[in-house]
């Protein structure tokens, strides 16, 4: 049993690693983290939401040591509490055994550490200093971090609407015929007869009347109208027309920047809920508490700024196809 369960190597676990990260978790976390997977995955039978769990045991801790004034000891253990958070999911990827509970497991409780931190660190510094604004910088942080990760599904979402308004928006639609008196602006058609749907400039579409009915007139959309109302050309009009809505050259150093990120795994975006968390209840305390409200306060200002940069960019993305009006639903047969 045990033999067998020596399978896996190190670049099998590099491997269940996401294609981009925070540079937190790439440079800080994942090099301990890989390992210590690898092991957990030859030898022990541990689960993935067995992890979680126990992720959040430890954040519990953490929230402990800093309502108790501990803070350096609060660090090492939310730092710990993340490295194993981020096990269950390579621990996932890599035998297969990932579950839909497991991601809710896994969002929820990355919430409830944070917001019990949050609490313990305020509540704590309160205690000891009597200063009302860790109080506040406990809320601050909360609600930042809700806003976070309930904006993140939200503009995904929104993303995923707008693809699908672009697909909508290329597929053809054919006059329907229908049976029973014709509406105003319908042409009635005689039983048999061969109608041909479309208008001036457009292959029209055959569409045979088995019987007595009409034709109600539906606009036909071709490819190259919907690119064009939505600011892309043809694909076969040139590199622009593949690549989408023409664009300023970006300088040579950010395009550099970039790929030198892209080739470390490293988001573009170096302000996440990821290194908010380590600034707060990493960094900060290990520092001391002279630190805590001056570095919360600035992770916090960066990490809105992302926010309001992600949601800038999702509204451009947003606006290059309007929403698809609704096509009427399938006529009803009157015999």
């Amino acid at each position: 049993m045990l033999e067998r369960m020596r399978a896996y190597s190190l670049d099998d676990v590099h491997a269940t690693r996401k294609r981009k990260d925070s540079w937190w978790t790439v440079f800080l976390v994942d090099p301990v983290a890989c390992r210590l997977t690898l092991l957990v995955a030859n030898h022990t039978s541990v689960t993935p939401n067995g992890l979680t769990r126990f992720s959040l045991i430890l954040g519990m801790c953490s929230a402990i040591c800093f309502a108790s004034g501990r803070l350096a000891a609060g660090a090492l253990l939310f730092y710990v509490s993340f490295m194993v958070d981020c096990m269950d999911g390579k621990i996932a990827r890599l035998k297969g055994t990932g579950t839909a509970f497991g991601l809710w497991l896994d969002y929820v409780g990355d919430r409830i550490r944070v917001v019990c931190c949050a609490a313990g660190l305020a509540s704590g510094q309160y205690v000891a200093t009597g200063d009302v604004s860790y109080i506040l910088l406990g809320a601050g942080v909360a609600v930042l971090d809700l806003f976070r990760y309930v904006n993140a599904p939200q503009m995904k979402r929104v993303r995923e609407v707008v693809k699908e308004n672009r697909l909508g928006r290329l597929a053809p639609v054919e006059s329907v015929v229908t049976v029973g008196p014709p509406r105003p602006g319908e042409t009635p058609v005689a039983a048999g007869h061969t109608v041909h749907a479309g208008h001036a400039g457009h292959a029209g579409h055959a569409v045979h009347a088995g019987h007595a009915g009409h034709v109600r007139p539906v606009e036909v959309i071709t490819l190259r109208e919907p690119l064009r109302a939505a600011g892309f050309e043809n694909r076969g009009e040139g590199r622009a027309g593949r690549q989408g809505p023409r664009k300023g050259r970006r300088p040579k150093l950010p395009r550099r920047f970039g790929r030198l990120l892209a080739r470390h795994r490293v988001r573009t975006h170096l302000i996440s809920g990821i290194e908010f968390h380590a600034a707060v209840f990493v960094v900060a305390p290990l520092i001391g508490t002279v630190a805590l409200v001056p570095l919360a306060v600035a992770a916090g200002v960066l990490l809105l700024l992302n926010e309001v940069v992600l949601i800038y960019r999702m509204w451009l993305f947003a606006r290059v196809v309007p929403v698809v009006p609704l096509v009427e639903k399938a006529p009803r047969v009157s015999v």
